[in-house]
């Protein structure tokens, strides 16, 4: 797209994305329970980059205030982060008073500093003593969230407007089961699904313990319920086989329609389902599951985007660890790269989901829940000041803006904007090794916040809705 300024509507809304297990810290404090990050840590610190484990967060519970200052500075009108399982409720089920007291005094600031909060309820921080019963492999975990939900929403039903189920249900099947880099390291393709599945089962559970939560006026009159997932949409090479574009079909029927078929349709996609079985993958059906999944449709959605999947035929029907294989990655020869991620920076991806929700979920309202560049060694940017110079950022959100607007005159129901993460943030296994924010985060000077050059853009935009 041409280099040009262009608009944002009026109430088009920016924001910051975060998450409690990734910014929170004080992970034994409050009567608060181990999730898989602080089990992982203190199995195994060396896994993590610069051995720097869940434990510290980036410092937000001593900093909270400041920080809500800081994104509200910026000219930032919400925030989105996530009650942690393992701080709201203790080993019994029932809600920790401290932990309860955590979110409600986090919640009260954000409001007095003139942000409005939306809450997500899972953000890869399974509680250990629920990964010992099974974790999502286990019906009885599946109820367990369920129950927690209804707590939660009971808790804090009349302070918070934006609720969300899951963050990135997708990305435990992959990296917990599939691809095995996060703790307890399983590659089993079958697990994988099963998880998918039964994550599936625990968002519409919660759903309709929402719903019966509102009904009940234990909720905001005007409140809302969503799920957050992270898109990627799937193209393939010119001139394609039908190989090829079974690649592209199964591929975004795993990873992209599964999630809007649920959210929109209270389903999964049949065609999928039907070539899983095919290759002896079957789900862990029950008579009444689809009872509970026509119970899983949203309000709206939160669409994450960093990259595009490009995909083709796979070479074998299983890797060499016996995995299934339904696609393989197809090198784009003209792909675009941030070498410190190993993502393809494709701005028009976000274009391409958003007409695919325009024309095939019509009434779909979504916002881009995140979207953000990662760089390794940034302090080596710092100009004579100290101050990161993060042009390359400016450029990176510049470009998915202009493609947002462009979607939005086309027709797309997208409704705003949460960068992820305005602040740095630890990072899983990656710990601080790549930067996402447009403030930097020292730890070498006390988990200090500097500004970077890329945040008075930010203000600017985020302020007046152009784009430049």
């Amino acid at each position: 797209m041409a280099q040009e300024s262009c608009r944002l509507p009026d109430d088009f809304f920016f924001g910051a994305a975060m998450s409690g297990p990734q910014t929170e810290g004080r992970w034994r404090d409050g009567g608060k329970l181990e999730n898989l990050w602080d089990t992982w840590s203190n199995l195994n610190i060396t896994d993590f980059h610069n051995r720097v484990g869940s434990y510290a967060g980036n410092d937000f519970s001593s900093r909270r205030h400041e920080d809500l200052e800081l994104l509200k500075s910026l000219g930032l009108t919400s925030m989105r982060t996530s009650i942690q399982w393992s701080r709201l409720l203790d080993a019994d089920g029932n809600v920790n008073p401290e932990g309860a007291k955590y979110y409600h005094e986090l919640f009260a600031d954000a409001r007095e500093v003139g942000l409005e909060v939306f809450v997500n309820l899972y953000h890869f921080d399974m509680p250990t003593h629920l990964f010992r019963r099974g974790g999502w492999e286990s019906r009885e975990v599946v109820e367990a969230y369920a129950h927690y939900a209804t707590l939660a929403f009971r808790t804090f039903g009349k302070e918070i407007r934006h609720w969300f189920t899951f963050n990135e249900p997708i990305v435990e099947p992959e990296q917990r089961y599939t691809n095995g880099e996060w703790y307890p390291f399983i590659r089993n393709y079958a697990r994988a699904r099963a998880v998918q599945y039964n994550i599936s089962l625990a968002h519409a559970l919660a759903v309709r313990e929402y719903r019966a939560a509102k009904e009940e006026g234990c909720l905001l009159d005007d409140s809302r319920i969503g799920l957050i997932n992270c898109f990627t949409p799937p193209y393939t090479r010119e001139n394609p086989s039908d190989a090829d574009l079974e690649a592209v079909r199964m591929t975004d029927g795993v990873c992209n329609r599964w999630w809007l078929d649920l959210v929109t349709r209270g389903e999964l996609p049949q065609d999928v389902i039907s070539t899983l079985a095919s290759r002896g993958i079957e789900l862990p059906r029950r008579p009444e599951d689809d009872l509970i999944l026509s119970d899983g449709k949203v309000d709206w959605l939160g669409c994450n985007y960093y990259h595009p999947e490009r995909v083709q035929a796979p070479a074998a029907d299983v890797d060499e660890n016996g995995i299934p294989q339904f696609a393989q990655p197809y090198v784009w020869p003209e792909a675009e790269m941030n070498k410190s991620r190993g993502w393809e920076i494709y701005p028009q991806g976000l274009y391409d989901f958003a007409m695919k929700t325009r024309d095939e979920y019509p009434d779909l309202e979504w916002f881009v829940s995140e979207n953000g560049m990662g760089i390794e060694r940034e302090d080596l940017r710092k100009d004579e000041s100290g101050v990161i110079q993060d042009d390359y950022r400016v450029d990176f959100v510049r470009r998915h803006l202009e493609w947002i607007a462009r979607a939005i005159q086309d027709g797309a129901k997208c409704r705003g904007y949460h960068y992820w993460a305005v602040i740095d943030n630890w990072s899983w296994a990656n710990a601080f090794k790549n930067r996402y924010g447009f403030v930097e985060v020292d730890l070498e000077d006390g988990y200090n916040r500097r500004p970077k050059k890329s945040a008075a853009w930010l203000k600017k935009v985020a302020t007046t809705h152009v784009v430049d």
